[in-house]
């Protein structure tokens, strides 16, 4: 057995690639369907009318030769019996092309075709009203039968097509009487090809004006896709949209009218929605804003008595120190957590950042020897370019993303784990990447790692000061300055990236 599998792709096999181009020729849009639907009901139409017409002129032009051959009889057939004995029949009193042949025991004995200059009155004299028919051509002639309906043969290509029928001679003989197809199937030819030039015409015709009509017609379903594409354009997750767009046809006569009528309403609810939800929003950052403004003191204040109460010159109590240490550590967090929730307020407000020239190289070697200091059992690593990278923005939050991301690496890490920072410029601007090979984000958490106090280990979070804002400051602050942030993360490989783009 020779040969051997079918390789490739399947998207390559013939099959698959045949299904694709019949399936570009298919008609996608609304309006070519519709146009293309008329035009095959019209071609299906005209060749139903061109066939029925046709078949009907032939059916009528061969019943008119058979009432010839039944009123002939058999003369002209018969005048072969006495060639020149004075029994002919006179040929022009007979059709031009007429055919008569005698038979005798299945034998062509005699056979003639009327010309049209025939003007002998004795029938066919010359020989060029004499006929020979092949053995296949006189077994056909014999095999029609006597006295019955006329029947249509083919008698080779020197006569063509006849309605031919065979009645009795007088001598025992068969006399065979024909009459050539040939006008009629020309009559017919002709009537078909002016039936296509009239079809041809009126499908054209009629194919310009139905795509003009249909276009037409479909003005009101296009001005609902403009509508609903203009909707859709909208910033509608903000919230702070208003949402005035409108279908101008909605005439519940029409299909399409109630589709616009009930878009318009639908339209109505979501504006509705967008208004109330940003309405919350709004008061939910005054709320965070304000309490967050109103904390600062109070905690301060916490914090600072803490501290005073703390460096008492006279002695303190163990569990009394023990608790003003729980005050102040309890103190730093709070105003940590009131930071945090002050600049998400500021950025959803769209509080402008600071704008100046900010070396990246700088800010990744100071958050990792932070870092290094704080979390000495990891292991820490930089993938720097030789040219120092600088962008445009806010420096202090800026320095808050990469501290933020790498705090994030060694918070939900075990010791051990490499940690690495990397910084390069691409086409597009500026990326930056904290990767780790520690055991992953948990499926759970991976869509809702940048929602706020989304922690990913509650217990360790909360021995560890961690208040699941973190990442969400981290996606806040790039999104200030026009860039992105995305996370893929799976069992020994987890990376955090950072793309800010390049501004004058």
């Amino acid at each position: 057995m020779t040969g051997g599998p079918v390789t490739g792709r399947p998207s390559d096999r013939p099959g698959t690639r045949a299904r694709r181009r019949a399936a570009r020729l298919v008609p996608r849009t609304l309006r070519a369907r519709l146009i293309a639907g008329l035009l095959v009901l019209l071609v299906v139409t005209c060749a139903a009318v061109g066939l029925a017409t046709t078949a009907a002129l032939r059916h009528f032009l061969v019943d008119r030769l058979d009432q010839q051959l039944a009123d002939a009889g058999g003369r002209y057939a018969a005048s072969l019996e006495h060639v020149g004995q004075g029994g002919g029949t006179d040929t022009r009193a007979q059709t031009p092309g007429t055919l008569g042949a005698r038979l005798l025991d299945g034998r062509v004995t005699a056979a003639g075709v009327v010309d049209g200059d025939a003007d002998d009155a004795n029938g066919p004299t010359n020989a060029d009203d004499r006929v020979v028919f092949s053995p296949a051509e006189q077994r056909a002639l014999a095999a029609l039968p006597v006295g019955g309906s006329a029947r249509s043969v083919d008698l080779g290509r020197a006569q063509g097509h006849y309605r031919v029928r065979a009645v009795a001679g007088r001598d025992g003989d068969v006399l065979v009487s024909g009459l050539p197809l040939r006008p009629a199937e020309d009559t017919v030819d002709r009537l078909a090809t002016l039936e296509l030039t009239v079809f041809a015409i009126a499908v054209t015709g009629a194919g310009a004006a139905g795509a003009v009509w249909v276009g037409w017609s479909l003005r009101p379903l296009r001005r609902v896709v403009g509508t609903a594409e203009r909707v859709a354009a909208l910033p509608l997750a903000s919230g702070a949209v208003t949402l005035a767009e409108r279908v101008p046809d909605d005439d519940p006569r029409t299909e399409v009218g109630r589709v616009g009528a009930a878009l318009n309403r639908m339209l109505g609810h979501v504006g509705d929605a967008l208004a109330r939800r940003h309405a919350v929003e709004e008061r939910l950052r005054a709320f965070a804003a304000d309490a967050s403004h109103e904390l600062r003191t109070p905690v301060a204040t916490v914090r600072g008595h803490a501290e005073l109460a703390l460096r008492h010159p006279g002695a303190v109590p163990g569990p009394v120190r023990h608790s003003l240490e729980r005050i102040d550590a309890e103190a730093v967090r709070m105003g940590a957590i009131v930071e945090d929730l002050l600049l998400l307020a500021r950025l959803d407000a769209g509080r402008p950042l600071a704008d100046a020239e900010v070396d990246l190289t700088r800010i990744a070697l100071n958050a990792v020897a932070d870092v290094r200091a704080a979390g000495p059992e990891h292991r820490w690593r930089l993938a720097l370019p030789e040219e120092p990278v600088l962008v445009r923005g806010d420096p202090d939050r800026l320095s808050q993303v990469v501290v933020n991301l790498l705090a994030n690496a060694r918070t939900h890490t075990p010791p051990g784990t490499e940690v690495e920072l990397s910084l390069e410029r691409t086409g597009e601007g500026v990326r930056l990447a904290v990767a780790d090979d520690g055991p992953g984000i948990a499926p759970e958490l991976a869509d809702r790692m940048f929602e706020r106090f989304v922690r990913g280990d509650r217990a360790r979070s909360r021995s560890t000061g961690s208040t699941g804002l973190g990442l969400s400051i981290v996606r806040a602050v790039v999104r200030a300055h026009g860039g992105t942030v995305d996370a893929a993360s799976r069992p020994g490989r987890t990376a955090f990236t950072v793309r800010l783009p390049d501004r004058p």
